[in-house]
């Protein structure tokens, strides 16, 4: 891939090329249970290869800008795990003053890439050269979290307080594995209250788009449209209903809308049998965001395909209400 084709983080931004991270007012050993306290997003992937275990955690202070209120403290952390011989994934934050993470001395054998998560576009430099075997490097260019866009978008030119920058780098191994940690990465405070919705929702098997066919057009009013749906067909039919960008992301189970940095996403709010009762969202990749609750049952009915009986199972929507 062609390097000028690749976003810069630091074309986002305008920052001085003198400018490095800050230096940290504190160091400090610390722990998960450490990070669950801090007010700030930490990222901790719901997902590791086999082997990987927590290795270090670390929390450090920001320093104070110049003209920052001086009792302000701004928390960052940094993690990493680890495998047999030289695997590793990690994660680092920044508040502001960063520079570009895309960069390796080998640069003759290296090459980029973007991948998609539940994050927004992630652009990845790695070596030695080709998409296949384990790499010697990973890195991945700073993603903003949520915080930091809406901290970005009241003031462009403020110091953020919450919003920090995340990076992510790995060593020994595949793109793909890489690509399923981060996918899996979701805020560590999250972490308790993910586990039994993500339980439900592995359970349900359930492409978010299904619910996306029960909402009407935001142009339209009336919903829902479809009210009963073949899951079988949904399961088979892998082209309209693909794999691609299907996360975990703490308690929501979510895929991209393709060609926006949009996405549909649903969370399981109760079960009881074969009765769901779910929260789905939608974002067209702009600023608003569509939420319906949608109650139903999943049952097994007779239908005749090709003159044939067949037996199918369907969703079957039993109410809906529009938030």
């Amino acid at each position: 891939m062609n390097r000028n084709r690749i976003k810069r983080t630091t074309s986002r931004f305008v920052l001085s090329a003198f400018l490095f991270v800050s230096l940290a007012l504190f160091s400090s050993a610390a722990t998960l249970d450490d990070l669950k306290k801090l007010e700030i997003i930490c990222f901790v992937p719901s997902y590791l290869p086999q082997g990987f275990r927590l290795k270090t955690v670390e929390m450090t202070y920001d320093d104070v800008g110049p003209d920052e209120n001086k009792e302000q403290r701004f928390p960052l952390y940094s993690l990493e795990y680890g495998g047999s011989g030289e695997r590793t994934f990690s994660i680092e934050s920044a508040r502001e003053g960063i520079g570009d993470r895309n960069i390796m001395e080998e640069e003759e054998n290296a090459e980029e890439t973007e991948i998609k998560t539940s994050l927004g576009p992630m652009y990845l430099i790695y070596r030695p050269k080709g998409k296949e075997g384990r790499k010697d490097e990973i890195k991945a260019n700073w993603v903003e979290d949520s915080n930091m866009k809406a901290e970005k978008a009241k003031d462009p030119q403020g110091h953020p307080t919450l919003g920090r920058f995340h990076g992510f780098s790995a060593a020994g191994i595949t793109l793909a594995e890489f690509t399923k940690i981060v996918q899996s990465l979701h805020p560590i405070r999250h972490e308790k209250s993910a586990t039994p919705a993500a339980a439900h929702t592995s359970a349900l098997k359930i492409h978010p788009k299904v619910f996306n066919m029960i909402d009407c057009w935001i142009s339209d009013s009336e919903s829902p449209v479809v009210t009963e749906i073949n899951l079988d067909a949904v399961e088979k039919n892998g082209n309209e209903f693909n794999q691609d960008g299907l996360v975990q992301d703490a308690e929501w189970l979510r895929c991209p809308v393709p060609e926006t940095n949009g996405f549909m996403r649903y969370r399981v709010v109760e079960s009881k049998g074969n009765h769901f009762k779910v929260e789905y969202q939608e974002n067209g990749g702009g600023t608003l965001t569509t939420a319906s609750i949608l109650e139903f049952n999943i049952e097994k009915r007779n239908i005749r395909r090709d003159g044939k009986p067949v037996t199918i199972r369907v969703l079957r929507v039993s109410s809906y209400n529009q938030k």
